[in-house]
């Protein structure tokens, strides 16, 4: 940065203002995970990125997973894991690490991050206020949960009062027990809630390609109609699926827009949301 001139970093400011404007008292849900979780550095700049939209007036609301750290934790534990189609079968043990390691550990973590930043930030998961209602999934997968309904009063409350929440994915069921879910599925339905201005899904890709092998090929923008065309072409195909579905979930929920980004690009969000050219795939309606 030593060679931008301050013309320039001017320039850079007032080319982002029209970006600002749009986002400005919106809500923006950030699902959070990934290797820009585990990337010291990156995880130092996207935790910068969310500071910056919060002091420019975006309501922002950080949701993330922590599978790497539960597989290390039960590991060391000795505890065995098993997958049944790409979902962790979590039985009480199981369970208990989990929300040990994603509401204690991950969540406490990247609160500690934020506020060392000089952001102010608080740590919660879909227990608290009863934030996240489910019902379990499947009996074959245990405490998995499918989410019934999303309380958005806490999240409300904890941005009123110039904090970001910054929420696991643990939900809780009627039998007062509580339930893993998938973090893709929670940012999904949180940002849906909240009707979102945008989620912003970060991944370990540049987004959807029309063609695997050829980075070039990026679709940056995609409607609902033409994600199922897409799918059915077998351009959307694999571990690719889950991803979008959930994207096309946050639309149908509410969200009015959501990109998939390489969390792995420095300021990934910061480009994709205050710059014309952008980096990813966005999701609209129509």
């Amino acid at each position: 940065m030593n060679n931008v001139t301050n013309a320039m970093r001017a320039h850079i400011l007032t080319a982002a203002v029209p970006y600002i404007k749009q986002y400005t008292d919106q809500y923006v849900v950030v699902k959070y995970g990934g290797n820009a979780m585990t990337d010291e550095a990156l995880k130092k700049s996207v935790m910068k990125d969310l500071l910056l939209l919060q002091l420019v007036g975006v309501k922002v609301v950080l949701v993330h997973g922590g599978g790497p750290a539960i597989n290390s934790t039960l590991d060391a534990m000795n505890i065995e894991s098993h997958f049944s189609n790409g979902l962790r079968v979590t039985d009480e043990p199981t369970m208990d690490v989990v929300q040990m390691v994603l509401a204690g550990k991950v969540n406490k973590s990247l609160v500690a991050d934020l506020v060392d930043l000089g952001g102010k930030a608080i740590g919660l998961c879909g227990v608290d206020g009863n934030m996240i209602q489910v019902h379990r999934q499947d009996e074959t997968l245990g405490y998995v949960g499918a989410i019934d309904y999303i309380d958005t009063t806490v999240i409300d409350d904890v941005i009123s009062k110039g904090y970001i929440p910054v929420i696991s994915s643990i939900g809780m069921g009627k039998d007062g027990k509580t339930y893993n879910i998938n973090a893709d599925t929670v940012a999904a339905k949180v940002a849906g809630a909240l009707k979102a201005e945008t989620m912003v899904a970060m991944t370990n890709i540049d987004g959807v390609l029309r063609d695997v092998n050829d980075p070039l090929s990026l679709i940056s923008k995609i409607t609902v109609s033409e994600a199922a065309q897409l799918k059915a072409d077998g351009i959307i195909a694999g571990g690719m699926i889950p991803k979008v579905d959930c994207c096309l979930e946050a639309i149908e929920a509410g969200a009015q827009k959501v990109f998939i980004i390489n969390g792995e690009i420095p300021h990934a969000i910061l480009i994709e949301l205050l710059t014309d050219e952008g980096l990813g795939t966005m999701f609209v309606a129509g």
